[in-house]
């Protein structure tokens, strides 16, 4: 007489922990983001220069990969700065803006959006009128308009950034609401009288959050390589802060000559957006219901 084993199903917590085990994208994303953090949050003790010490003597000194010395790993710049530890301390300032601003643009949209989807009506026109409005305002000259009125620094960019990148987050949440909120468990829950702030918060929004972390992860994206042009027309974060898009403005003079001194920040900006871009592709994936792969 034999007797069948029952096995337990998986919990959904456990079901998104599997997918991401077996996801080769979110793995190797994941991994290459971790380690450029750890180098952006360690950056004191991974830099072997200071990245503001200048050494006129040492100017434009090639990388290793042709022919340089180990004292300077990717050379330095035309200042005799040491161009690895700028690429590290720069990676701080790309992840800050494109982290912060994402956040800022996720709060306005995601409340725009939810209401808009939620309550319909007005209220969804007033929010389609306020969205349709920000697609009508080009970012890149909004953008370029108001640093060069207020000037350029971290937070004026960060600021701007994050008050003008919220209208796809409004765009796929409202979306996302409207589907939510046709929902049984919302009905019931209206039907048995659970207040405004817990139907939105306990019913809608954690529905949604898998939209809203894609989302995110786009904008952030978006965000950096939005800092790196700001930076790179010379109204985005003030020299000598180490930025890759300030890096690659300053070594457009020697584009003929040193071309490894914009190679070098371009491919950092390009490895960083692509591992966030992938990163969100792979949430996507994980947290589906159907659980693509």
């Amino acid at each position: 007489m034999t007797t069948a084993v029952i096995s337990k199903p998986l919990t959904p917590r456990r079901v998104m922990m599997r997918r991401a085990l077996r996801h080769k994208g979110f793995l190797m994303a994941g991994t290459v983001l971790a380690l450029i953090v750890l180098a952006a949050i360690f950056a004191p003790l991974l830099a072997p220069d200071d990245p503001y010490e200048q050494d006129l003597l040492a100017r434009l000194q090639v990388p290793v990969y042709l022919g340089g010395s180990w004292d300077h790993p990717l050379g330095t710049d035309s200042l005799g700065r040491d161009v690895l530890s700028r690429l590290i301390y720069g990676a701080r300032i790309s992840i800050l803006i494109g982290l912060i601003a994402a956040c800022v643009s996720a709060v306005i949209g995601t409340t725009l959006g939810v209401l808009a989807g939620y309550f319909g009506g007005r209220v969804d026109k007033v929010v389609q009128f306020l969205i349709n409005v920000r697609l009508a305002m080009p970012v890149v000259l909004v953008g370029l308009a108001v640093v060069s009125l207020r000037g350029g620094s971290l937070w004026v960019v960060t600021s701007v950034l994050g008050l003008l990148l919220w209208d796809r987050f409004a765009v796929v949440l409202r979306s996302a609401t409207m589907q939510v909120r046709s929902m049984e468990y919302v009905a019931a829950a209206e039907v048995l009288g659970a207040p405004l702030h817990r139907v939105l918060f306990k019913d809608i929004l954690p529905n949604v959050m898998n939209h809203l972390i894609v989302i995110a992860t786009l904008e952030m994206a978006h965000a950096i390589i939005l800092e790196a042009a700001l930076s790179f027309l010379g109204l985005g974060v003030r020299p000598p802060t180490p930025s890759w898009g300030l890096m690659i403005s300053e070594g457009k003079e020697m584009l003929l000559f040193d071309s490894w001194l914009i190679a070098t920040p371009g491919l950092a900006i390009f490895v960083l957006v692509l591992c966030i871009n992938m990163f969100g592709d792979a949430i996507r994936d994980i947290t589906a219901p159907e659980g693509r792969n």
